[in-house]
């Protein structure tokens, strides 16, 4: 070859170089013909004008033509080549990767892989850029043998930083595969080498498994699939507290609640400040109290998180992370239950939400934006020239859907005055799932926000919408919820419905009723109590499907009396277990249905050794499954003659759906709010038979209405024909009430600031 040939060629590839870099490729590929005509022996050519013409979608033609160069050559030579042909192609598809074309970067790897299938650091590059053009299914793990190839295949150092990325995008992408577990299993081995390392690589992992298998657990419920990746989270540190706080709830979630507890006790042992200590003992709470039957040991996980409420209250506050703040919010939430000691249980709520008020202002990272919240809304500019103006409500909760709450609330929805309110709907944690509660609510508001879990973008979220008065629905059953009601975005801040009053300073009112809360409750309370004239709820009435529940199915005479108690677990206080027990031994021929959320065991154990203490057979109680859905769990509410309220937290939703079927029930009364539901709900149907102020009263009750036919017949007809005017059933009624409170929070809010 002449000198002036070889200029001719350098030229020419730098010609194509060139045209590859501006996206010529038409151009390029004539270009590598022409090399070919001129030295058909080097095969280089062929592999770059194979990759141009794959560039230009011709596949079929670039495999073609990378084929018939290699037709003739020996095996090492095929071999050589090979390697030559996938070291083009892999520059390429990098380099279109940096350019960000993955499609083409996608096709490259592609072909790469017919060549090479077994080529794993390749499969881990192809499966990163299928999820970035959106063509990740999952069947690529079985389709590829991936997993396979992760048992047998060693990785260096750069395709095990891959292999890590590749399993977050993974996770993050289609965390609900039924090979997402397995995959993570298998990348496990190859990302915790041994060595000094060993520890960083280790936090390293669980900071990507542990966020998908929170949000699969929490927001997708599928509680078992987050169990399996906290478990392979738990083997690579046994002592993550993160790791065992989520591993311990959700096993509880699970209704596996003996390991949730042990858990959730390692997890108590393991943590050392006071902050954590608290949560962690809540969790042992939740898990015995939802179980029920581990009463003894509540008493004393009871007296212990008082001590250590009242030692951090005594601390002076320091910076924590927002985690730890957020879960310190619900870790008062199991003293109503355990005990009727309402100024008691308020003052300790009261002192842990004010010290999580302070911890958020405290909260460096975050105090700029808080202090833009209070000042600029305590100097909110108000329009007092508009006197037709429509008052912005805005609801926030994470039940808008086929919850206690979203099943009440949606009156209000639906009865509200919209030439008088705006109404604005905040759906946090929101997903879009089947369920058509959810789009109701999403149909129903003015404006409806689908939020996530940050509380900075919600509130800021809320102050942007420039809201009047916020509503809370969920107090703290959501810690997420009281953490944007603590940034005060909206002038005035409101509880109703989903709890007790959250304590924290920066609610204005908590929506009650004459009879829900004593008189002397507002000594013991932070927030101003709004008392509504009837009731602090309403509806219009349940959906009820057809029963699926018999007497004949549970083996129970016709003629026998029925009692029925229906209730979480950590709602069945021993001592009100006790006085049903009276009155079963009390009635002849009577039985009692028990039913409710809870370790089935430990619930039947419990019944089991209470009736034989009092000498009841346990033949006559009877353990009910849960019905299939509400509709129907309602209808089968019709099986009782009575139901027995549990106390000193009573039930709620239930308490309604009972009244609304036209059934007798006993009730005691108490001083907090979750011991004067019943109460409340009694008085608004119309009906004072069955509340009891005292345990014997709540006892003789049960008896007489056990033995008095005629006066349960009496307490149905009243409660049936109560539909009609009760103010427990006329949402329409209740909207106008809860609609004038609103306007007069607001004159208030007008008249305070309007100089």
């Amino acid at each position: 070859m002449t000198s002036q040939n070889q200029t001719d060629i350098n030229s020419w590839q730098q010609q194509a170089h060139q045209f590859l870099l501006e996206s010529e490729y038409a151009q390029a590929a004539n270009l590598y013909e022409k090399a070919i005509q001129a030295e058909p022996d080097v095969k280089s050519y062929y592999w770059h004008l194979g990759l141009m013409l794959l560039l230009q979608g011709k596949e079929e033609e670039a495999t073609t033509t990378w084929l018939l160069a290699m037709v003739d050559g020996t095996p090492e030579q095929v071999d050589f080549w090979t390697e030559e042909l996938l070291e083009i192609l892999a520059t390429e598809a990098n380099r279109q990767a940096a350019r960000e074309d993955y499609s083409l970067a996608w096709l490259i790897r592609g072909h790469i892989r017919e060549i090479q299938p077994t080529n794993l650091p390749n499969l881990l590059k192809l499966i990163q850029l299928a999820i970035a053009i959106d063509r990740f299914t999952g069947e690529e793990f079985s389709d590829w043998e991936i997993i396979q190839l992760l048992a047998t295949e060693q990785l260096d150092i750069v395709a095990q930083n891959e292999l890590l990325q590749v399993l977050k995008k993974v996770l993050d992408r289609t965390p609900l595969h039924p090979l997402a577990i397995e995959f993570t299993a298998a990348c496990v081995p190859h990302l915790m080498p041994s060595g000094t390392l060993r520890e960083q690589h280790q936090v390293d992992l669980i900071t990507v498994l542990l966020p998908p298998a929170i949000e699969i657990g929490y927001s997708t419920k599928q509680i078992g699939m987050a169990i399996l990746l906290l478990e392979i989270c738990r083997e690579i540190n046994q002592n993550n507290a993160e790791v065992l706080r989520h591993l311990a709830a959700f096993y509880q979630n699970g209704i596996d609640y003996a390991k949730g507890i042990e858990l959730a006790k390692e997890c108590y042992a393991l943590v050392e400040s006071l902050p954590e200590k608290i949560f962690a003992n809540h969790l042992r709470l939740r898990g015995m109290m939802s179980a029920g039957g581990y009463w003894e040991e509540v008493d004393a996980a009871i007296q212990e998180q008082k001590q250590l409420i009242a030692s951090l209250v005594a601390e002076e506050p320091i910076e924590l992370p927002q985690a730890t703040v957020a879960r310190l919010l619900t870790s008062a939430y199991f003293f109503p239950y355990f005990s009727d000691r309402a100024a008691e249980n308020r003052q300790t709520l009261n002192q842990l939400s004010q010290r999580c008020q302070s911890y958020f202002q405290f909260q460096t990272y975050e105090t700029e934006q808080i202090q833009r919240y209070y000042q600029q809304n305590q100097q909110k500019k108000l329009n007092f020239s508009e006197p037709n103006r429509r008052i912005k409500i805005g609801y926030i909760s994470h039940c808008f859907k086929s919850h206690s709450v979203g099943w009440l609330a949606r009156w209000l929805f639906e009865y509200h005055n919209r030439d008088r309110f705006e109404i604005y709907a905040y759906l946090i944690t929101y997903k879009p799932i089947n369920d058509p509660l959810q789009e109701w609510y999403i149909s129903k508001a003015d404006c409806d926000r689908k939020l996530g879990a940050k509380n900075l973008e919600i509130a800021e979220q809320i102050y942007q919408d420039n809201i009047d008065i916020l509503i809370d629905l969920d107090s703290i059953t959501m810690d997420l919820t009281c953490e944007v009601m603590a940034l005060k975005p909206a002038p005035i801040q409101v509880t109703w419905l989903g709890w007790d009053a959250s304590g924290l300073p920066t609610i204005d009112y908590f929506i009650a009723d004459p009879y829900v809360l004593p008189d002397t409750a507002q000594d013991y309370y932070r927030e101003k109590i709004w008392r509504l004239p009837q009731t602090y709820i309403a509806v219009d009435g349940f959906e009820v499907a057809v029963p699926n529940l018999k007497r004949q199915h549970l083996n129970i005479p016709s003629d026998a009396v029925l009692y029925f108690t229906g209730q979480k677990g950590y709602k069945r206080h021993p001592d009100t277990s006790k006085l049903q027990m009276k009155i079963i031994k009390e009635v002849p021929n009577s039985y009692l249905l028990i039913k409710g959320f809870a370790d089935r065991e430990s619930i039947k154990n419990f019944f089991i050794q209470l009736a034989e203490e009092y000498d009841v057979d346990p033949e006559r109680l009877r353990f009910l499954p849960n019905a299939p859905s509400e509709p129907t769990h309602r209808a089968n509410l019709g099986i009782a003659d009575v139901v027995l309220d549990t106390y000193p937290y009573n039930g709620a939703t239930t308490t309604m759906e009972t009244l609304w079927m036209g059934i007798p029930m006993v009730t005691r009364v108490g001083e907090q709010f979750a011991a004067r539901n019943s109460y409340t709900m009694m008085i608004n149907a119309g009906i004072t038979e069955g509340i009891a102020w005292t345990d014997d009263e709540y006892v003789e009750w049960g008896i007489r209405l056990g033995k008095d036919e005629k006066l349960r017949q009496d307490i149905s007809w009243r409660l049936r024909q109560g539909r009609q005017t009760a103010p427990l059933w006329n949402a329409k009624q209740f909207t106008r009430e809860m609609e004038k409170a609103y306007e007069q929070m607001w004159e208030i809010y007008v008249q305070n600031n309007a100089g």
